[in-house]
């Protein structure tokens, strides 16, 4: 490692230790020893202290180890005199770092310093789970963390705009000569928060801390990892979380101890200054700190020096496109055109036709163009994709469908919401003035088909209407097919077919998890259906969807079978010996982190409550959200605890070995909303047609004692049922 770049660490490291060691001294005399310290919704107390040391850090004292650790670990600087092995000083110096800087922005938290204006802070469990699917099917490929600011505003929005269009997160922070690169973000107005993959975390390289803290949970929540594990987790984030940070501008002292300590996790380093560069490859895949002055090649760089592996479409369209502007939102104000919702007809089909039927990269407008109307006029819109292909099959069409909510929201300015005849369009105003118009839609729908179903899909046709006459009749031949879809996917039950279909999309960050769905289970992330399994092994038969036999039947009442429980065992890394898809109580399923809520035995009431991630408060079960999940991530198999998708709750075989859903006793009032509609139909087939009306929730009762008064006086049938313990 240069001599430069160690002797700047050290000296770094040491600076940082020093503030901690003053904030702690001072938040002992002012707060006291005893008093509370933690950040906000994790169930991993300081997350770098509890992966690397295994210590629980809950007080202002107990931080006091950590402190003299951190001190245990800063070294001399290299002498300029005599050489000696200064790598692994510099290494610790790193880790020392990292830890005084969680010591630091817990206590800001503490004194109500935290988090900084116009910064999200601390990252939480619900958001580092809510973007795990996005992890583990591709399409976030990798993490950016940036430290500084460019020379001016217009090259800060270049470099986050060619991460984006690769689909990686950046996190965007620190300053240099008090400019950060946050304030030339805002100054152009780029929008920034989770959805745009742009998010900002602190004006100073302590707050650098937040998405190095991000990454150690990821080893905690997917890898299954646990807490003292400190060479395991540091390789868990070397091989399977791709992030790098990136300096930008002067690399003083501190940004070179928080770099060190970043090395540590195999995270490189580039900056855009002629600082000394670490080639030789050891403790990262590749280099270690480069060194890149063009700006027009620094993301290029990055990728390759970190080895993140990025698609990049290539697109005839005047916007730039990328899973990164999904989560994009067009404001009315910015609105040059919009379609459905309340303010227009509109819908999207996907239906299948012969070969001779189809004519491949067609892309017909029929109605007028967006550059024909008033500025915030709205327009009737009818989508019609036409496919064909000789491994095409009817049962693919409403799978390919849904993805054209992510194939429109990919490009820059365009907002999609929803699906089918109830769709809501809005294009901006900056995407109209780049030239973007309504071929363009066809454009984007037929690259993506072929790039994603080239295996079932040989051609494409797309037809995109605005007449409005043609567009109600387009909508009537539509909803006889989504009627006919419905009935077929409703009448399918698991004992109509002969296989299952597992999914093995989140191993590569919970390598012992394996998903096992049915046609009356879907995946618990919410996002996978047993047509979708299907479609995903007949697209490509060695990837993460298998077909599973069950012909030797177990236990049809807990859901086991000989087959399902051999493929589970091998696919698990022979952690699990076997599931019960019907219980939770029996040998559950495993969850690698990614589940949309989470059941919960609540032993007092003789039921069990389901929670949504997007709920943050209390549960009767005494734990939240984050909490729980901490539990029963990471492939654990956990009686009394199962992560779940939403709609697993309305399916005839829900916990049926356990009761069903009479034994559903509490959930969020934004969950009961959700289901209100179809929930009436499932809870009159079990014979208790007021049952969600039986159901507590948040405002009658967050603790178990006001759970079982309230069953008790509404007389939840929960309460009479054998009991489950």
């Amino acid at each position: 490692m240069s001599k430069i770049i160690a002797s700047a660490a050290i000296r770094g490291a040491r600076k940082i230790y020093g503030q901690a060691e003053e904030f702690y001294a001072k938040a002992c005399k002012e707060k006291g020893a005893q008093t509370a310290a933690a950040f906000p919704d994790t169930a991993y107390y300081l997350p770098m202290a509890h992966a690397l040391l295994g210590l629980n850090i809950e007080t202002v004292g107990q931080m006091r180890p950590v402190l003299d650790h951190a001190r245990e670990l800063l070294g001399p600087e290299p002498s300029g005199a005599l050489w000696f092995p200064y790598l692994g000083t510099a290494l610790d110096a790193g880790i020392a770092t990292l830890l005084c800087e969680e010591i630091i922005m817990v206590l800001r938290y503490l004194y109500a310093q935290e988090p900084q204006k116009e910064c999200n802070g601390f990252f939480s469990d619900t958001i580092l789970r809510t973007l795990g699917i996005q992890l583990v099917d591709g399409r976030m490929p990798g993490f950016a963390a940036i430290l500084g600011a460019a020379p001016d505003s217009d090259t800060a929005v270049k470099i986050v705009r060619e991460f984006q269009k690769r689909s990686i997160m950046v996190f965007v922070g620190s300053s240099t000569n008090g400019v950060s690169i946050i304030d030339q973000l805002m100054e152009k107005k780029v929008q920034m928060g989770w959805d745009s993959y742009i998010v900002p975390y602190g004006r100073d390289t302590v707050s650098a801390i937040y998405p190095l803290s991000w990454a150690i949970r990821g080893a905690l929540t997917f890898g299954g990892l646990k807490a003292g594990q400190a060479r395991k987790c540091l390789e868990y984030c070397k091989n399977r979380v791709f992030a790098f940070g990136v300096t930008l501008g002067e690399v003083d002292d501190e940004k070179y101890a928080t770099g060190a300590g970043a090395i540590n996790m195999g995270f490189p380093i580039i900056a855009d200054t002629n600082i000394p560069e670490i080639k030789p490859t050891g403790i990262c895949t590749y280099e270690h700190v480069v060194h890149e002055l063009d700006h027009d090649s620094l993301v290029p760089r990055c990728i390759e020096v970190r080895g993140v592996k990025v698609s990049v479409s290539q697109l005839d369209i005047p916007v730039s496109y990328s899973a990164a502007f999904e989560g994009e939102r067009v404001r009315r104000e910015d609105t040059q055109v919009e379609f459905g919702s309340k303010y227009s007809t509109a819908f999207e089909f996907v239906h299948m036709k012969e070969m001779d039927q189809v004519e491949d990269g067609r892309i017909e407008l029929i109605g007028p163009d967006i550059d024909t109307v008033n500025v915030g006029a709205a327009l009737p819109l009818g989508i019609v994709v036409e496919i064909a292909g000789r491994a095409m099959h009817s049962d693919f069409e409403p799978l390919i469908e849904r993805k054209i909510h992510d194939f429109l929201n990919y490009a820059m300015g365009v907002f999609h919401m929803s699906q089918r005849d109830i769709i809501w369009v809005r294009i901006s105003k900056d995407a109209f003035a780049s030239g973007l118009r309504l071929k363009h839609f066809g454009t984007m729908i037929h690259a993506q088909i072929h790039n994603l179903y080239s295996k079932i899909v040989d051609k494409v046709q797309v037809k995109i209407i605005t007449d409005q006459a043609k567009v109600e009749a387009g909508l009537q031949e539509a909803r006889k097919s989504y009627a006919q879809r419905d009935e077929r996917i409703l009448g399918m039950t698991d004992e109509s077919v002969d296989v299952f279909y597992s999914c093995a999309l989140c191993q590569s960050f919970a390598p012992n998890h394996i998903c096992v769905i049915s046609p009356e289970r879907l995946g618990l992330c919410g996002a996978v259906s047993w047509l979708d399994g299907k479609v995903g092994y007949e697209i490509d038969p060695t990837g993460g969807n298998r077909p599973v036999k069950k012909t030797h039947v177990i236990d049809a009442e807990k859901g086991q079978w000989q087959e399902v429980n051999e493929f589970v065992y091998q696919s698990s890394n022979r952690t699990i010996e076997k599931v019960s898809l019907y219980s939770l109580m029996e040998d559950p399923m495993t969850s690698c982190g990614c589940f949309e809520c989470i059941l919960a035995l609540i032993p007092e009431a003789n039921g069990f409550m389901i929670v949504n991630r997007e709920f943050n408060g209390m549960t009767p079960c005494g734990m939240k959200f984050s909490t729980l999940a901490g539990s029963v991530g990471g492939g654990n198999q956990t009686p009394g605890f199962l992560g779940v998708g939403r709609l697993y709750v309305l399916s005839k075989k829900f916990i049926a070995a356990d009761g069903g859903l009479k034994r559903l006793l509490w959930m969020p009032k934004e969950l009961k909303e959700f289901y209100r509609d179809r929930f009436g139909v499932r809870a009159k087939e079990v014979g208790v047609p007021n049952l969600l009306d039986l159901i507590a929730d948040e405002t009658v009762a967050t603790s178990g004692e006001e759970l079982v008064a309230h069953l008790q006086k509404v007389g939840h049938p929960a309460l009479e049922m054998t009991a489950l313990l």
